[in-house]
């Protein structure tokens, strides 16, 4: 495809909307994963921190 100009670039054929509309979810979900996922890990790691402490004690307190 040629474009004349940028705004025939943007409007690409009259599907900007749709085009541009799925990069920016595509953009908005590649920058959201990874946060997530680490919120999702810390979560993890501070829950089984937690149950190993509470093991502990139980031990402790058995002995």
């Amino acid at each position: 495809m040629i474009w004349n100009s940028p705004a025939e670039f943007f409007a690409m054929g009259g599907y900007g909307l749709y085009v541009w509309g799925s990069f920016g979810v595509c953009a908005v979900a590649m920058v959201l994963e990874p946060i997530l996922v680490g919120r999702r890990r810390n979560e993890i790691l501070g829950s089984l921190r937690r149950e190993r402490i509470a093991e502990e004690l139980e031990e402790k307190e058995a002995n």
